[in-house]
């Protein structure tokens, strides 16, 4: 398994329309292959990460055009885009 574990921060006031976005774009989202679990978590100031558990790194990189695609609809709600970083798993423990 592979992580993509991405940082960002939102301009402030944005949260609720970008939940409502995130939302939209569920289907999207857990449809790229691979896609194992999605999480996102966020702090009152805006700043959050992004945790996508793909099967593989290659499964990851092969949809980096589409990760990329799904930032930009949220670009608006955001301070800047953000860059992910890849992580093998070592434990995925629920």
């Amino acid at each position: 398994m592979f992580a993509r574990v991405t940082p960002y921060k939102m301009k402030p006031g944005s949260k609720p329309a970008a939940l409502d976005k995130m939302h939209v774009l569920k289907d999207r989202i857990m449809g790229m292959p691979g896609m194992l679990n999605f999480i996102n978590v966020m702090n009152e100031d805006g700043s959050g990460y992004v945790v996508a558990v793909v099967e593989s790194a290659e499964r990851s990189e092969a949809n980096a055009e589409t990760v990329r695609a799904l930032w930009g609809e949220f670009a608006e709600f955001l301070e800047e885009m953000p860059t992910p970083q890849g992580y093998d798993v070592m434990v995925n423990w629920s």
